[in-house]
C-alpha cells in the first residue's frame, strides 16, 4: 500500500552510525509514495553522503543553511512550509538537547525551530550508546521536547556499534515506517480501548498432531494495526500464527479455544471495544491422548469423541459491561455460501450490534479481502481491498457507531 502518496516528510538526518538505516528509511518512505527531502547536519555527512540520500531521495540534498539553490536563500523557511511533517533519523543525544534550547546555528535545527507547529508534526527517532541514553539529562531533554509538542518514536535494544548492548539503538525502517503512517491517520479512537483476537485455534489430539484451520491471523493483526493508528490502545490475543506484532500493541498469544477464552475474559474489564476476529474451533477432542496415536496394523481408524468448545463472542456479549453498554461487540462470520443470510442469523443469534462476514475460502491466507457489514438496519458491503485498507474502514464505522450505541439509540 502506498499508505504515504501525496505526503511530503522532511528526513532529517543528525551525527550517528544509524545514519547507515536512514538510506533504507527514505527508500521505504518513497516507495510508499512520499516525496522526501533530505536535509542532513555536518556531523551526518562524516556517516553517510549526501550523494547516497540524493539517489534514494531523487532531490538535492540540503546541509547548509546558507544553500543559495534558495531563491530567497531561506531554506529553513521554505522546507518547512512545503514539509507535512519532519522525520529525524537519527536523532543525536546532543541534537535533542539542541532542540530543548532552541538552538538554530545551522540548517536542520533552524528547520525544527521555524516549521510550523500546528500543522507540521515532528517526529524524533532518537539514536545512541545506552549509556547516553539512560543518562537523565537525556532523559529530561525526551520529556521537554515531547512536551513541546514532538513526537518521540522510542528506540530499540540490542548490539550497538560501540560493541556494547542496551537500550539507544534506533528503531528498524519498517517499525519508523509504521509509526510515520501511524502518525497522518485519524485519531478516532482516541480514549478507546480495543480488545481483538486473531488467528485459529489449535485443539490436540495427542502430543503431536491436533485439530485447526485455514484462518491466517492477517485480518485481525490488520485491526489491531488500524486501532492502533486511530489513537487506541490496543490488546490482540493471538492464536498459533507467525505474525509481526503491530507497533505500539500489546500481545497475547495462546493456542487452544479455552486458553483463548480465558485470556479474553481477563481483558474485557479494560476493554470498550471487542472485535472478535478468531476463528475459534467449535469442537475438541473430549479428551487428548497422553502419547501419539499410532496405527496397529490392523486397518481399524481410532474412535475420537468431541466435546463443543465454549463460544467467545457470546459469552462476552451476555458480560454485564457489554449490557451497561460499556463494551461494544463486534463478531466475525467466515462462512463457505449464503454469506448473507448466515450473517444476519449470527448477529442475532449472538446478540451483537454488529457482524463482519467474509467468505473463508476465499480470504483465508489472502492479503485482501472483501468484507459484509451487518447491522439491525441492514447490511452493507465493503468491496475487496487489502485487509489493512479494509481494518482502517472498519475502524472508521466503529468509531462512527460508539456514541448512539452507547446511548443507547
Amino acid at each position: 500500500m502506498q499508505d504515504l502518496t501525496g505526503k511530503h516528510i522532511v528526513l532529517g538526518l543528525t551525527g550517528g552510525v544509524a545514519c547507515y538505516k536512514s538510506a533504507e528509511l527514505c527508500r521505504l518512505f518513497v516507495k510508499a509514495g512520499a516525496v522526501v527531502q533530505v536535509v542532513m547536519t555536518e556531523a551526518a555527512t562524516q556517516f553517510i553522503t549526501p550523494v547516497t540520500m540524493q539517489a534514494l531521495s531523487g532531490r538535492p540534498v540540503y546541509v547548509s543553511q546558507w544553500d543559495a539553490r534558495e531563491a530567497n536563500n531561506m531554506p529553513h523557511i521554505n522546507l518547512g512550509r512545503d514539509a507535512d511533517a519532519i522525520v529525524l533519523a537519527p536523532c543525536s543525544a546532543d541534537f535533542i538537547a539542541r532542540l530543548v534550547a532552541g538552538r538554530s546555528d545551522e540548517l536542520l535545527s533552524l528547520l525544527c525551530l521555524a516549521r510550523p507547529a500546528e500543522r507540521v508534526p515532528l517526529l524524533i527517532a532518537p539514536a545512541m550508546n545506552r549509556e547516553m541514553w539512560s543518562h537523565p539529562a537525556t532523559q529530561r531533554n525526551l520529556a521537554q521536547v515531547a512536551a513541546d509538542g514532538a513526537m518521540v518514536l522510542g528506540v530499540g535494544s540490542g548490539a550497538q556499534a560501540c560493541g556494547e548492548t542496551g537500550d539507544g539503538r534506533m528503531l528498524e525502517p519498517e517499525q519508523l515506517l509504521e509509526d510515520v503512517v501511524a502518525a497522518f491517520q485519524p485519531k478516532v479512537l482516541a480514549g478507546q480501548h480495543l480488545l481483538v483476537t486473531a488467528g485459529p485455534t489449535f485443539e490436540a489430539l495427542d502430543p503431536i498432531r491436533g485439530i485447526t484451520n485455514h484462518s491466517s491471523g492477517k485480518m485481525g493483526f490488520a485491526i489491531a494495526r488500524a486501532a492502533r493508528e486511530a489513537g487506541a490502545e490496543v490488546t490482540l490475543v493471538a492464536g498459533p500464527v507467525h505474525l509481526p506484532t503491530p507497533r505500539g500493541v500489546r500481545r497475547i498469544d495462546v493456542l487452544s479455544a479455552q486458553q483463548m477464552l480465558d485470556a479474553t475474559l481477563a481483558q474485557t474489564s479494560a476493554a470498550t471495544v471487542f472485535v472478535a476476529t478468531a476463528a475459534v474451533a467449535d469442537w475438541r477432542p473430549a479428551t487428548a491422548s497422553e502419547h501419539k496415536i499410532k496405527k496397529d496394523g490392523s486397518g481399524q481408524v481410532p474412535v475420537l469423541n468431541f466435546t463443543e468448545n465454549a463460544d467467545i463472542l457470546a459469552t462476552v456479549a451476555q458480560s454485564e459491561r457489554v449490557r451497561d453498554r460499556r463494551l461494544y461487540c463486534v463478531g466475525f462470520a467466515a462462512e463457505s455460501e449464503n454469506l448473507s443470510a448466515h450473517a444476519r442469523a449470527k448477529r442475532a443469534r449472538k446478540g451483537i450490534p454488529l457482524l463482519v462476514g467474509n467468505i473463508g475460502p476465499l480470504t483465508f491466507g489472502q492479503d485482501d479481502n472483501s468484507l459484509l457489514l451487518v447491522d439491525e438496519h441492514g447490511e452493507r458491503e465493503l468491496p475487496r481491498a487489502s485487509k489493512l485498507a479494509l481494518a482502517r474502514a472498519l475502524v472508521q464505522e466503529i468509531a462512527g457507531r460508539l456514541p448512539a450505541w452507547k446511548d443507547g439509540s
